[in-house]
C-alpha cells in the first residue's frame, strides 16, 4: 500500500525527522488560505501514487497566495499517469544549499532492508543508478541489531565531508531505519535530503509503501489508504479477492497461483512478447472469480490476447471451465482466448470447453507461444 507524501512525512515526523509543515487541500481556495497562513513562498504538491510528479506539472513553487490559488486549479483535476489529482499538499517552500538521496528497500536476495544513499538527490535515483552508479552506496542491515551508530556515519560521510552534517544525516538514517521497521515498509526514502542555508539537514519529501501483509494487524496503517488515487483496476480485484498488477504489455495473462503466474509472464517475454498484467485467481475454484478476472482484463484497451492458464490442483479446472463460459457468455469477447488447463478433473473441463465451442491445451509452451502470436498480429507485428 503506498501512503501520500503528507502521510510519509506525518510518520516520520513521529520518528523525530524534521520535515517543513504543510497543509493538504481539496479546493484553490484552501490552497490560497494556506498559503497566506504559511506566508512567503510555498510549493503545491499533487499527492497521488505514482512518481514524476514533478515532470509532469504537479509540483510548482508560488510566490505569492494568488498564484497558489491559480496553480493549484491547474494541477487538482489533472491525470497524472492515469490517476486524477484529488488533493494537493501546500508547504513553505526552502532554501537549499544542497541535495541528497536516503532510501530503505526490502531485498528479497539478501533477505535484509538495505540502504541506499547518494549525494545526487532531487532526481530519480533509477537515472542515477543508471548513469553514474558509483555516487550510490548500498549498506545491508543485520535486523538483530538495527542500524548501527557507526554504519550510519559511514553512511554519512559519504553524503557530506563536514562532520556537522554527517552526523546529522546518520541520526536521520536511524530515525528512517526505525520507522521503516515499525511500520512494516517495504520502501521508505526521503528525497531530497537538503541542508538549508543555517546548516539544518531536513526531509523536504518522504514516500513509503507499507507491505500490505502488514495492514491485517494494523487497523491504523489500513486506515490511510486512499483508493481514489489507486489504479482503478488494482482496487476492483482487492474487492474481488483477485491478485492484480497492471503491466505494460498486451498479453493479457490469468492464472492461478503467484510462482505460475510469474513463470507464465517469464514465459511470455521468452518467446517475444509483453505480458499486460499480473493476475492470480488463487486457488479457488468459484467460477465467479474467472467471470471477475475476466471483466478486468477485458477492460483494458492494450490487451489484444487473453492466455488462460491454469494448473488443477485444489483449483478445479471444471470450475474454471464454467466461469470461462459464463464469462463470455455474458460479456463476449473482442480479443483472441487462449486456454491452457491440466490438472484436476481436465476431462470434465475440456469436454465443458468443447460443448461451448471453445478449445484448450495442455501444453503451456504452445499456448503461450499461441498467446504471443496472436497479440501480435494484433497489434500489427511479429513476435520474436
Amino acid at each position: 500500500m503506498n501512503l501520500h507524501e503528507y502521510q510519509a512525512k506525518d510518520i516520520l515526523r513521529r520518528f523525530g525527522v524534521t520535515t517543513p509543515q504543510g497543509e493538504v487541500v481539496t479546493t484553490p481556495e484552501a490552497a490560497r488560505e494556506a498559503a497566506t497562513k504559511f506566508g512567503g513562498p510555498v510549493m503545491v504538491k499533487a499527492q497521488v501514487h505514482v512518481g514524476g510528479r514533478g515532470k509532469a506539472g504537479g509540483v510548482k513553487f508560488c510566490t505569492t497566495a494568488d498564484e497558489a490559488y491559480e496553480k493549484a486549479s491547474n494541477i487538482l483535476g489533472m491525470s497524472i499517469k492515469g490517476l486524477t489529482v484529488t488533493k494537493v499538499l501546500i508547504a513553505p517552500a526552502a532554501d537549499i544549499v544542497s541535495e541528497a538521496y536516503v532510501g530503505i528497500i526490502v531485498d528479497r536476495a539478501r533477505k535484509k532492508p538495505v540502504f541506499m544513499v547518494s549525494a545526487a538527490g532531487g532526481i530519480d535515483i533509477e537515472e542515477v543508478a543508471a548513469t553514474t552508479p558509483e555516487k550510490i552506496r548500498y549498506h545491508a542491515v543485520d535486523v538483530r541489531y538495527g542500524l548501527m551508530p557507526f554504519e550510519a556515519l559511514e553512511l554519512g560521510f559519504f553524503l557530506y565531508q563536514d562532520a556537522k552534517l554527517a552526523r546529522a544525516a546518520a541520526k536521520v538514517m536511524q530515525q528512517l531505519y526505525a520507522a521503516f521497521m515499525a511500520t512494516g515498509c517495504s520502501l521508505a526514502e526521503i528525497n531530497p535530503l537538503v541542508v538549508t542555508p543555517a546548516g539544518d539537514v531536513v526531509a523536504l519529501d518522504g514516500k513509503m509503501v507499507v507491505d500490505d501483509n502488514e495492514l491485517e494487524r494494523r487497523a491504523d496503517l489500513e486506515a490511510l489508504r486512499d483508493v481514489e488515487s489507486e489504479n482503478p483496476a488494482e482496487v476492483d480485484a482487492r474487492n474481488h479477492n483477485l491478485t492484480f498488477i497492471k503491466l505494460d504489455g498486451n498479453v493479457g495473462c490469468i492464472v492461478n497461483g503467484a510462482g505460475l503466474a510469474m513463470a507464465t509472464m517469464d514465459l511470455v517475454k521468452y518467446y517475444g512478447g509483453e505480458p499486460a498484467n499480473f493476475l492470480d485467481i488463487g486457488g479457488s475454484s468459484n467460477p465467479e472469480k474467472v467471470v471477475n478476472a475476466l471483466r478486468l482484463i477485458t477492460a483494458d484497451p492494450n490487451v489484444k490476447a487473453i492466455l488462460f492458464n491454469i494448473f488443477g490442483g485444489i483449483t478445479r479446472t471444471d470450475d474454471v471451465a464454467n466461469g470461462i463460459v459464463t464469462a463470455i457468455k455474458s460479456n463476449p469477447l473482442k480479443v483472441p482466448l487462449i486456454i491452457r488447463l491440466t490438472g484436476t478433473n481436465e476431462e470434465i473441463a475440456m469436454q465443458i470447453l468443447k460443448q461451448n465451442g471453445l478449445s484448450a491445451s495442455s501444453d503451456m509452451d504452445e499456448a503461450v507461444k499461441e498467446a504471443v502470436r496472436l497479440a501480435a498480429a494484433a497489434s500489427g507485428g511479429t513476435a520474436a
